[in-house]
């Protein structure tokens, strides 16, 4: 008994990808699971972002959802900021990088957010110091986003995302600072 060969099915690799980013949208997996976060924010420009960390760093007293400081959160946004142009440390492989990474990247393009892990530090990166003043890391995040925008070279591919464009590097920098940002909020003074 003799098999034909089988025919190349896009219909099957529709279904198999719009399967993939279904479970990777609801399943929880690392890249995209449920937010420690307590406030929904969203920004689509790292201006409506800064906006909210400078409202933010306005505040006396900040209560945080997370195990990090307002500082390390800052700086940790400062470092993705940067190293979108000087080319981050670790990279996952190109292969995860247009699959898995692409895929997820644009389940948050889709639902307009991001979730992730908000004590995971970028791949490679320098620890983050749990002492960091927390008006210098201000400075270095308004520093990075404003050299982001003034910036016309190449930039560098996300270690997970991939080659992103400017404009879709902008919106995952303000994605990014909007789920971190979410677990911050001012503290009821009495």
């Amino acid at each position: 008994m003799s098999t034909a060969p089988q025919k190349h099915n896009p219909d099957r690799r529709f279904v198999l990808a719009a399967t993939g980013l279904a479970a990777l949208a609801s399943t929880g997996s690392v890249l995209v699971h449920a937010a420690e976060s307590v406030r929904p924010l969203a920004f689509s420009t790292l201006e409506q972002a800064m906006e909210e960390v400078r409202s933010l760093s306005k505040g006396r007293s900040l209560k945080s959802q997370t195990a990090w400081t307002w500082a390390q959160t800052l700086v940790h946004a400062a470092q993705s900021i940067e190293y979108s142009m000087t080319g981050y440390p670790q990279g996952k492989s190109v292969i995860f990088q247009r699959t898995l990474g692409a895929a997820a990247f644009a389940v948050f393009e889709w639902r307009g957010r991001m979730s992730h892990s908000l004590v995971e530090p970028i791949p490679g990166a320098p620890a983050l110091d749990p002492a960091s003043d927390a008006a210098q890391a201000l400075r270095r995040l308004e520093s990075a986003t404003a050299h982001f925008q003034a910036w016309t070279g190449a930039l560098q591919p996300h270690f997970a995302y991939g080659a992103l464009s400017k404009a879709a590097f902008e919106r995952a920098h303000a994605m990014h600072l909007a789920d971190h940002l979410s677990a911050f909020h001012p503290s009821s003074v009495s």
